[in-house]
């Protein structure tokens, strides 16, 4: 028996082995996710037999004439009923494949008759969600625990994490289960891909395109992806939650979440005032304590991922926020690049990322932090009178 011989059965019993022993891939808890594992599986069997048969007529073949039993090699030309079988067999099964799936792949592409409409941008190394419904609009980045621990390296205690270490998101995407959830995909600088196994929903962020796909979840529960893309160095810390949960904790949870300006109009006097306190929010002169506090707090969430927790930066990466040039000198040159970010560079504008509060905040926390001690403050009216 040749060494290839061998190798391909070691293979074929290993894949056999990891479809039984549970290493395969998720029913998921979607009617497409159910029917894409319908399929695999229906062609998993259709390789296992195809495969048994060769390697049954082949071993026979090599015991039932080898050459100890005085086996003479066959002179013989093309055979037609052989060419016509082995021609027509795969045809009938290549058929039997083609329409079942071409069938789910229609379906996959239905984006019609939607329930709720959720825009997915890709970041490097966060995402986007815009309900277009309701007007929500968040940044899910990975957890600032978990990306806090992952800086440190060897050495660290990660049990407490559990099973899902690095898989945690500051801010997961909440869904309805029993609705049909259209999912629009773009990207704002490099090509990401969003991928939730469970949902059976894959699908290329490409900037100045958008890609769709839908999911109907059909039960509630929280389920975890990634970015699939080799999107830049954190490319393997953006990780994707889902927290699918029932008709009414949805509706509450949108009720909570939906803009002020977005409410209905009996709800007009209270958007009112809830507009006016943000505004008098961003007006009024805000201490260097507070704005030191918040600001620690988003850095953890938009800027560590980059410029690590301790702001030591990463050589030949990411420059350092400690005695950095930019963050120590002119106040305009550094809001200037938060604002904009740094064209040719994985510096990102932030302008549409964070609130009037939450840049003031950050921008005074780095020009104090890490050993800067500029002691300026940069306040939010400074960031709306840009806008």
């Amino acid at each position: 028996m040749s060494l290839i011989s061998r190798v391909s059965v070691a293979a074929m019993l290993l894949v056999s082995m990891a479809a039984c022993t549970g290493n395969n891939m998720p029913v998921g808890v979607t009617p497409i996710s159910k029917e894409v594992y319908g399929l695999h599986m229906m062609i998993f069997w259709i390789c296992c037999v195809i495969g048994a048969a060769v390697f049954a007529v082949m071993f026979y073949s090599m015991f039932k004439h080898r050459k100890s039993k005085g086996a003479v090699a066959a002179d013989f030309h093309e055979s037609t009923l052989v060419e016509i079988i082995w021609t027509a067999a795969p045809l009938v099964i290549l058929v039997a494949m083609a329409i079942p799936a071409a069938k789910t792949l229609i379906a996959m592409e239905d984006t019609s008759d939607a329930d709720v409409t959720i825009k997915v941008t890709g970041y490097q190394w966060k995402w986007q969600y815009e309900y277009l419904d309701s007007g929500i609009s968040f940044f899910s980045a990975l957890d600032a625990e978990h990306n806090a621990a992952r800086q440190v390296g060897a050495g660290i205690d990660l049990t407490k994490f559990g099973d899902n270490y690095l898989k945690e998101v500051d801010n997961p995407l909440v869904v309805p289960v029993g609705k049909k959830i259209r999912f629009l995909h773009t990207s704002a600088d490099v090509i990401h891909s969003w991928w939730v196994p469970d949902l059976a929903v894959k699908k290329d962020a490409i900037p100045g395109f958008i890609n769709e796909n839908w999911a109907f979840i059909e039960e509630e529960g929280t389920y975890r992806g990634k970015c699939t893309e080799l999107c830049g160095r954190d490319h393997g810390f953006m990780p994707v939650v889902v927290e699918a949960v029932s008709e009414e904790k949805y509706n509450a949870w949108v009720a909570e979440n939906t803009p002020a300006a977005m409410v209905a109009e009996s709800d007009a006097a209270t958007a009112t005032a809830g507009a006016a306190e943000a505004s008098a929010d961003d007006d009024r002169e805000w201490g260097m304590d507070e704005l030191m506090a918040k600001g620690e707090t988003v850095y953890n969430q938009a800027c560590a991922a980059c410029h690590q927790a301790n702001g030591q930066g990463l050589p030949g990466a990411f420059p350092a926020i400690a005695g950095s040039a930019i963050a120590t000198g002119d106040v305009d040159a550094h809001i200037n690049i938060v604002y904009a970010g740094k064209p040719g560079s994985a510096m990102a504008a932030f302008a549409g990322q964070l609130d009037n509060a939450e840049m003031a905040s950050v921008l005074t926390y780095q020009r104090n932090a890490f050993g800067n001690t500029v002691g300026d403050t940069i306040q939010p009216s400074a960031i709306k009178a840009l806008r």
